[in-house]
């Protein structure tokens, strides 16, 4: 490849492309070139405020279509984040054109699509990805040390994981996540996916053998003609014996954390999907231990607090930054690696098993 930066364009102005203007601005080997909307108005005012905030130079073109966008040469990647409604026709199309593709998450409406999405970019070699940042945080290699060190954890026994947002009743009224057309996964693939990916993460990916899920809450616009998950819960077992447990929300404050226990402790990371601000990532590994000396009985605390010099908000090493810096290695390396494709689909998978069964009332569904 002649240029020495990965070139993106961005397909909708959807309001989540804001931040990752800034990571793709800070990621040295980046550089946005145009961003499509259907309303050419709407992408320049889009391209406008971000450039106030965070500048490219050349400035990059507002495109009044897609497929326009997609003809464009001094395009090599796309960053996807339309509704998952509208993505599988557009992932496609960007694969058909020679576009590598990062895609918002939940990559598709079931697995049947997320599978045609990957097979079509695996047959026009380009590379796929889902916008799972917290994947390219540095944080993640602290956490695994922790997990296999033998001591701070233990055999592993139990994941628990909990990510919510109490949304608004205009919210609930006119957002995309609580249309069943835009976004028929509603909270569970806006939130729950994260859920289910930490988990399997922490697994090395091996899928769970059973899965239970639980339709807590739902919902569905006055213009939509079916409701959307709101408030959900989901358990995986393991063949391992392991179990993990998540919940995810619209209906409750914010939360985003996560716990890893073992028969020696337990870690417990508190921002899990978006760091808190600041300039480290962190998380405690606690080991408490109950001391009784005579009639003493002493339930000790013994903490410890593991950090990473990682800034939040789009920095140069912040993990949105990573992410694309990441894509934007492996595009200008002229290779794949279905690592990526491969975990999404598995994501994809556990949590159309967890809908299932939902849907019959939290009957176990074996994967």
């Amino acid at each position: 490849m002649s240029h020495r930066v990965c070139r993106w364009g961005i397909l909708s102005a959807a309001n989540i492309a804001r931040k990752n203007w800034l990571g793709i601005r800070n990621a040295e080997n980046s550089v946005v070139t145009a961003v499509a909307s259907r309303s050419l108005d709407k992408a320049q005012q889009f391209i406008d405020e971000c450039q106030a905030h965070s500048s490219f130079d050349p400035k990059p073109v507002a495109v009044g279509s897609y497929e326009e966008l997609l003809k464009r040469p001094d395009v090599d990647a796309v960053y996807i984040p339309m509704p998952t409604g509208l993505r599988k026709e557009w992932v496609i199309r960007a694969a058909e054109a020679g576009k590598h593709v990062l895609a918002e998450k939940p990559i598709g409406c079931d697995s049947a699509e997320a599978a045609e999405m990957i097979a079509a970019c695996q047959k026009h070699k380009v590379q796929f990805m889902d916008g799972v940042m917290f994947m390219h945080s540095q944080r993640l290699n602290k956490l695994r040390e922790a997990i296999d060190d033998g001591r701070s954890v233990g055999p592993l026994r139990r994941i628990e994981t909990s990510f919510s947002f109490c949304g608004t009743d205009e919210f609930a009224k006119s957002n995309i996540r609580s249309s069943g057309e835009l976004e028929p996964l509603g909270c569970l693939g806006d939130l729950g996916w994260y859920n289910i990916r930490f988990s399997l993460w922490v697994m090395n990916y091996l899928m769970p053998t059973r899965v239970s899920g639980r339709m807590l809450n739902e919902a569905k616009r006055t213009d939509s003609r079916a409701s959307v998950p709101t408030e959900f819960s989901g358990e995986l077992f393991f063949a391992n014996g392991v179990t993990a447990s998540f919940y995810c929300s619209f209906l409750t404050a914010v939360q985003q954390w996560a716990t890893i226990a073992g028969t020696a402790g337990y870690i417990d990371v508190q921002d899990f999907v978006i760091p808190y601000f600041g300039n480290e990532v962190s998380f405690r590994v606690r080991n408490a231990g109950l001391n009784q000396v005579s009639c003493d009985f002493n339930m000790e605390d013994h903490t410890r607090r593991v950090s990473v010099p990682e800034y939040s908000n789009g920095w140069g090493n912040a993990q949105e930054t990573n992410l694309f810096r990441n894509f934007s290695q492996l595009v200008l390396s002229g290779k794949t690696d279905n690592h990526w494709p491969d975990i999404a689909l598995k994501t994809q998978q556990v949590l159309d098993a967890c809908l299932k069964s939902a849907r019959s009332n939290g009957a176990i569904v074996t994967l």
